[in-house]
């Protein structure tokens, strides 16, 4: 299963999503989306954008947890 964790990186950093949104120039409901896992399909472009404006590995924001 993979699961987004970019509400937990932002906590632990002390970043907004307003400041990810305007930082990565991605629009604050796709954001939105993308913190709060609602997301079923992930778009590179989009995944590419947060981990440059957080400066972050990719795997510093997705969990895989293999399914039993």
């Amino acid at each position: 299963m993979i699961k987004l964790t970019l509400d937990r990186y932002l906590n632990e950093n002390n970043i907004t999503r307003y400041e990810l949104s305007k930082k990565s120039g991605i629009t604050f409901p796709i954001i939105d989306n993308y913190y709060k896992n609602k997301v079923v399909r992930y778009d590179s472009y989009v995944l590419d954008r947060i981990c440059n404006a957080l400066h972050c590995e990719l795997c510093d924001i997705i969990e895989y947890t293999p399914d039993n």
